[in-house]
């Protein structure tokens, strides 16, 4: 089994649709994963990661082609992150992702049903899964997933741990309740900056429980004018995904009687060079 990671970033557009508004930015949020997640990742890095990122206007059935090749190639890992907003079946059982094109009567039909996603995920050619989300739900969706024997039993799949955040949003709604996936605030945006800055005083070798913390800082949880209105979302293991933590090559460099020169060339060698895969 090789030793890389599989990523595949969706972010879905959900089109001009005003009620789909809250996919508005997830194409923004996507492009910030594809950028900071590879070479963040402690054991495998840029070149040892394929990213996959399909158009932000693809139909589900793109999306799911996108993700059923990823998970055919043999990694260690398999990495998916889902960005966008989420809508349930009429009976509020099911969820799926919205993608372009959707009206408010065909949505649910039309989304990338997350059964497929998770399906795909467990049946793949990796040793370990992870999906990310960052991602909104309507009024009705957002019920659904708070009842466990309806939508929100699929936030417990027992073979692919979760990792992110699920907001409410309504359209025309305003607030740090209703922040958009991929904007300002979001948990994409918030893990950016965190794999960017690192985590001072954690290890060089950071899972998501470590990162959480700093993430939720970014977010600002804990605010009352969000409680209530968000979940976040944790892997029950802590998550077995180790990323480098920036703050430690610096403080690890600093530390050493280099030149100034000297430092600079490491923290350059230290850092990612190659662009992610198309």
């Amino acid at each position: 089994m090789s030793g890389g990671i599989e990523l595949v970033v969706i972010g879905a557009d959900g089109g001009p649709e005003r009620g789909h508004g809250g996919s508005a930015r997830a194409a923004d949020g996507a492009r910030t994963l594809a950028a900071a997640l590879p070479g963040r990742t402690f054991d495998a890095g840029t070149r040892g990661s394929n990213v996959s990122m399909p158009p932000a206007d693809a139909d589900a059935n793109t999306l799911l082609t996108a993700l059923r090749q990823a998970s055919a190639r043999p990694a260690r890992w398999l990495v998916v992150c889902l960005l966008g907003q989420l809508i349930a079946d009429p009976r509020g059982r099911r969820v799926a992702l919205v993608t372009a094109g959707s009206t408010p009567d065909n949505a649910y039909r039309r989304g990338l049903a997350w059964d497929w996603i998770t399906s795909a995920m467990v049946h793949g050619e990796q040793e370990e899964t992870l999906l990310i989300v960052d991602a909104v739900a309507d009024r009705d969706t957002w019920a659904a997933l708070l009842r466990e024997d309806g939508a929100g039993e699929l936030l417990g799949h027992s073979r692919v741990p979760l990792w992110g955040r699920i907001g409410r949003w309504s359209a025309g709604r305003r607030g740090r309740d209703g922040v958009l996936p991929g904007a300002e605030g979001s948990f994409s945006w918030a893990l950016g900056r965190v794999l960017e800055h690192g985590v001072p005083g954690a290890p060089a070798a950071v899972g998501p429980l470590d990162l959480q913390p700093a993430v939720e800082g970014q977010l600002g949880w804990g605010e009352p004018a969000s409680a209530g209105e968000a979940r976040l979302l944790v892997p029950r293991d802590g998550g077995r995904l180790l990323m480098r933590n920036r703050a430690a090559v610096r403080g690890a460099l600093a530390g050493l009687p280099l030149s100034d020169e000297l430092l600079a060339v490491l923290w350059r060698e230290s850092a990612p060079t190659d662009p992610p895969s198309a």
